[in-house]
C-alpha cells in the first residue's frame, strides 16, 4: 500500500511539473545549504547518498547493478528488473526538482532577511517530506533489487564494489 502512495505522490508531483521540466536542465543559482552535486542529484534522480544504508549492508542499488551486469552475469529478466528500479528511481527527480525549489525560496528568505518562523515552518516540512520520499523511494529499490539477485552474484557485487566481503 505505501508503494501506491509514493507512487500516486510522484504521479501527482509529475503532472505539475511538466510545465516546468526545461528548468531542471538549466543552471541553478547556487543554493548555500546544497552542494552542486546534490542540486543536480536531486534534479536528475540519483541517489545522493539517500540510500547508503541499503548500499553498505548488502542491498545493491540498480544503477550499480547495471554497471556491473557483465561481472554478474545478470539474466535477462535480472537485467530488466534493474533497468525498472532505475527507472522509477529517476522518477524521483520530480520530487528532487520540488526539494530544490522550496531549498531556493528557503536559502533566498534568509539571504533577504526576510525569514521568520510563518514563512520558514511550511518550507521546512515540505522539504522534510520529500527528502523522506525520495529517500523511500531509492531503498526499496535497493530492496527489490537484492530479491532479484542470487547469493553469488550478492557476494561478486560486493566484491566488486569493495564493500565488506565475508558479511553473514
Amino acid at each position: 500500500m505505501k508503494a501506491y502512495s509514493v507512487y500516486a505522490v510522484m504521479m501527482i508531483l509529475g503532472s505539475v511539473c511538466r510545465a516546468e521540466e526545461g528548468h531542471a536542465t538549466q543552471p541553478t543559482p547556487q543554493i548555500k545549504a546544497l552542494s552542486d552535486s546534490e542540486i543536480s542529484g536531486y534534479l536528475e534522480g540519483s541517489g545522493v547518498g539517500v540510500a547508503k544504508v541499503a548500499e553498505l549492508n548488502g542491498y545493491p542499488g540498480p544503477d550499480h547493478v547495471l554497471k556491473l551486469a557483465t561481472q554478474l552475469g545478470l539474466n535477462p529478466h535480472q537485467r530488466a528488473i534493474a533497468e525498472r528500479l532505475k527507472r522509477s528511481m529517476k522518477k524521483a527527480a520530480r520530487l528532487g526538482y520540488w526539494l530544490v525549489h522550496d531549498e531556493r525560496r528557503l536559502d533566498s528568505l534568509f539571504a533577504q532577511g526576510q525569514a521568520d518562523d510563518e514563512k520558514i515552518t511550511p518550507l521546512v516540512q515540505r522539504i522534510g517530506s520529500l527528502e523522506a520520499e525520495i529517500r523511500l523511494v531509492h531503498l526499496r529499490a535497493h530492496i527489490e533489487m537484492r530479491r532479484a539477485l542470487t547469493s553469488d552474484q550478492l557476494k561478486k557485487y560486493e566484491q566488486e564494489r569493495g564493500h565488506s566481503v565475508g558479511r553473514e
